[in-house]
């Protein structure tokens, strides 16, 4: 099925970063994201047109700071939080460029795996525990 509206560029993926409520809030003890970075690299290594990035207002869940969102064709969206780190934006950066140089998804860095999140569980992680 085609769909009726197409876009000229080719888009492997796509990253959501959260900037809402409680993701970056250094004022609620929550660890800075790294915005400015993100967007300035994004634009020098010229990714936009096939890796983009979008700073969003909250995505949820608000219980867990600095959410990510990651979207492929191959892996749909997956989620991740607890991102507090440089070295984790930076991670993301450089998959991007090598996904922009492989004309193609890849897998995403393995670390991610330590900070997957289900937005959409069946329970409360504190009801799993008890």
């Amino acid at each position: 099925m085609l769909y009726p509206l197409e876009t000229k560029r080719l888009v492997y993926a796509q990253i959501l970063v959260c900037n809402g409520c409680c993701c970056g809030r250094t004022e609620k003890g929550h660890p800075a994201v790294p915005i400015d970075y993100l967007k300035a690299e994004f634009k020098a290594r010229k990714l936009i047109r096939n890796v983009q990035v979008t700073i969003s207002g909250c995505l949820g869940p608000c219980d867990v700071p600095n959410v990510v969102a990651i979207l492929t064709r191959e892996e749909g969206m997956r989620w991740y939080g607890f991102l507090s780190e440089q070295w984790q934006y930076e991670s993301l950066i450089e998959w991007a460029t090598e996904v922009k140089e492989a004309q193609r998804a890849l897998p995403l860095p393995a670390w991610l795996e330590n900070h997957r999140l289900d937005p959409m569980a069946t329970q409360c992680a504190s009801a799993a525990v008890a």
